[in-house]
């Protein structure tokens, strides 16, 4: 049974962070140098994670992404990978990483049966990556694509935040990477949330900008048309090459949103722009059972009138959503924190 909020969204779709931690510092993201990262001994067990994704599952969540952070940093993932692949209530279970460790461990997650691969690269060239994420490891994410490719893993997904001045002139040569990689290319309006300190709206291109740059190189581009509710618009180019946009900025989604977020310690987010969650590790520890979980997941998800990009893209005046002080004292409003 699915059960709905407000806005007659089912609950299906669960991102589960699995650590704060991350190995790049993109500047979009994590443009501070120090922060306040989540005490280890908060951080969710495996087996905690687990045992919440089956009240989830219950309640009707079919759909699993990790993230983080930078899940490939959490010890040992291709045993939760183990653990949430086996329940049969699982339809789909992906990953979002930077790709920094992925060569390494790309063959253990899939043969630990994760089903789907999407890695963030937002530019090919080696020098504006290190400006970009402040680190030197844009070989090793290349590296890390081509060994999904070679594994035979189907469905890996590249994406792109694009930020006028920074990435806008690649549009082209990562769609043309996209083919060569055999890679599903999703371009992502850079948004207000989180560690996004240095947002203005004049960085942002946005998808009508996106498709007419591509237009003028490749022809008319058709829309696919799908029942779905992934983030993405998708389109055709006229070869037959899929691409997606994901336009939170400009053209919200938030009406067929079906979303929600686990941190690494447990807070469950009903919005990417939420200031406030529900703590399900503290009732957990304390020795909840199920039902009780269930008891604090589906009143919530029931009330859930969240708009949150809706609500900014009405604003007479947009600003960075959450100020670098404000972020230093909960850091449960960073990206890294939540996932995005």
């Amino acid at each position: 049974m699915l059960h709905r909020d407000t806005l007659d969204r089912p609950l299906r779709n669960l991102r589960i962070s699995v650590t704060d931690r991350c190995n790049l510092r993109c500047q979009y993201c994590m443009p501070e140098e120090d922060y306040v990262w989540l005490p280890r001994e908060d951080l969710l067990r495996f087996e905690e994670i687990s045992n919440l994704v089956d009240v989830f599952g219950e309640l009707g969540v079919d759909k699993l992404r990790l993230t983080g952070g930078e899940p490939l940093l959490r010890r040992d993932l291709p045993r939760l990978v183990r653990l949430l692949a086996a329940k049969p209530g699982v339809r789909d279970l992906a990953i979002t990483t930077n790709g920094v460790l992925l060569a390494e461990q790309a063959r253990a997650l899939h043969e630990a049966g994760l089903h789907r691969v999407t890695v963030s690269l937002d530019t090919l060239r080696p020098e504006r990556f290190k400006a970009l994420t402040r680190r030197d490891t844009h070989a090793r994410v290349l590296e890390g694509i081509q060994e999904v490719r070679r594994l035979g893993w189907k469905g890996l997904k590249l994406d792109s935040v694009v930020v006028r001045g920074t990435n806008d002139d690649e549009l082209l040569d990562l769609i043309e990477y996209g083919k060569r990689t055999g890679a599903e290319v999703r371009f992502i309006e850079y948004m207000d949330v989180g560690g996004a300190t240095l947002w203005s709206m004049d960085k942002v291109v946005s998808r009508t900008e996106i498709l007419a740059r591509l237009e003028g190189r490749y022809g008319k581009i058709e829309p696919v048309i799908e029942e779905s509710t992934a983030p993405a618009d998708r389109f055709a180019l006229p070869d037959g090459v899929i691409f997606g946009i994901i336009s939170s900025t400009t053209a919200p989604f938030c009406l067929s949103c079906d979303r929600s977020r686990l941190t690494a310690d447990g807070m469950w987010y009903l919005c990417l722009y939420a200031k406030a969650g529900t703590d399900l590790r503290g009732p957990l520890r304390r020795g909840a059972s199920r039902d009780e979980l269930a008891s604090l997941i589906l009143p919530a998800w029931q009330r859930r009138a969240d708009r949150g990009a809706e609500e900014r893209l009405a604003l007479a005046k947009r600003s960075p959503l959450v100020q670098v002080g404000d972020l230093r004292k909960d850091p449960h409003l960073e990206m890294h924190t939540r996932g995005g």
